[in-house]
């Protein structure tokens, strides 16, 4: 697991901006933190990272937004605004599980029964000092570890 301690909205989307280094079409990663922890933030390096040029935004209300990439597509999706099992069924997230796609999935600890064997983790958390927020990244994993 790697751990890293941001002390700035930039400094957490350059981590991000460096764990999308090791992202491949296919690739599934679920996060994780309390509001505000900097889950966007991170998202947004990652896309930068993965050289997309659009402007990333939370898609809480949208629940997903595409982002074109030189690879296929970044899928953003946003759980936190489902409130039972059958809305994600609705949603058809499993087509973004696909060689054409590396699929971002912020609040996944809704879903991480129906994620990929293999995935991702990203647990993001309020740091100890202002501004400061506290990254762990856990390499690709079984779904049920």
């Amino acid at each position: 697991m790697n751990r890293r301690v941001t002390r700035s909205p930039e400094e957490t989307e350059a981590v991000g901006a460096a764990f999308a280094a090791l992202l491949h079409p296919g690739d599934v990663v679920a996060l994780a933190g309390t509001l505000g922890s900097g889950k966007t933030r991170f998202i947004a390096g990652v896309c930068r990272g993965l050289g997309v040029t659009a402007h990333v935004t939370s898609p809480t209300f949208t629940l997903i937004n595409e982002y074109p990439a030189p690879f296929g597509v970044v899928a953003h999706i946003d759980m936190y605004r489902i409130a039972r099992r059958s809305e994600v069924a609705e949603i058809g997230i499993e087509e973004y599980f696909s060689s054409r796609c590396i699929c971002l999935i912020e609040w996944a600890d809704v879903i991480l029964d129906l994620l990929p064997p293999a995935h991702y983790r990203v647990t993001m958390a309020h740091g100890p000092g202002e501004g400061e927020r506290e990254i762990a990244i856990s390499g690709r994993q079984e779904a049920g570890a």
